[in-house]
């Protein structure tokens, strides 16, 4: 069994899914995703999950029928179900069915971060997450900088740079490894893009709210590196 959350994402609308996916992996889960309802119950009952995530809507076997089968087979089972906005009906049934929460589409991710990490939590499989940078504490889970001084909200990218410059500390790390390790980017020698620079610019103004000393330097024809 992996030693991260195993998350069951049973959706059958592509972006969706695949958005949750890599919402999951950065929170530290180990999700699979599957896009009918046949599929769905199948690793639903066959598999160990922290979390099994349904929408309503799938093809083939439906959500509510998905949890009421896993209800019955695993009665500690964490369940949770995305709803259209505004159906009320879907909710009250969802619970009738057996669901421990939902989140209503379309949700933010704010939201369905805090809903899923609550009931993983509740399971027992995921402490919190909070990476210290001086003064200021950031929590990964809640996006979050805090310190004496308040709190500011942070982006899941403002989360994977910090973490990525904490993880380098104190070396400096320069642009073309921002852009591969946090942007993604393949080829970085063909890149011409300010889009770290831009973002980091952003991410100091943030910092400066919550801290009145420099976090993060600019170290001159190299790149840059936590101070803390």
């Amino acid at each position: 069994m992996s030693l991260r959350p195993r998350v069951l994402i049973v959706e059958d609308e592509e972006p969706i899914r695949r958005g949750l996916v890599d919402l999951l992996v950065f929170h530290g889960m180990d999700p699979v995703a599957v896009a009918t309802g046949d599929e769905g119950l199948r690793r639903a009952l066959d598999e160990p999950w922290e979390l099994v995530v349904l929408d309503v809507m799938l093809p083939g076997v439906d959500g509510f029928t998905i949890c009421e089968r896993v209800r019955d087979a695993r009665s500690g089972q964490a369940i949770l179900m995305l709803t259209a906005k505004g159906r009320e009906e879907d909710v009250l049934r969802g619970f009738s069915a057996g669901c421990d929460d939902y989140v209503a589409k379309p949700f933010s991710v704010a939201q369905l971060t805090a809903r899923v990490k609550a009931l993983v939590r509740r399971a027992g499989a995921v402490p919190e997450r909070v990476l210290v940078l001086g003064p200021v504490e950031v929590d990964e889970d809640a996006l979050e900088a805090r310190s004496d001084a308040g709190t500011v909200q942070l982006s899941i990218r403002d989360v994977e740079v910090l973490r990525f410059l904490a993880s380098r500390k104190p070396a400096v790390v320069r642009r073309a490894e921002l852009l591969s390790e946090v942007w993604g980017y393949v080829k970085v020698d063909r890149v011409e893009t300010r889009a770290v620079d831009m973002h980091l610019v952003k991410l100091r103004r943030k910092l400066a709210e919550v801290c009145d000393q420099e976090l993060i330097e600019t170290v001159r024809g190299a790149g840059y590196r936590l101070v803390t």
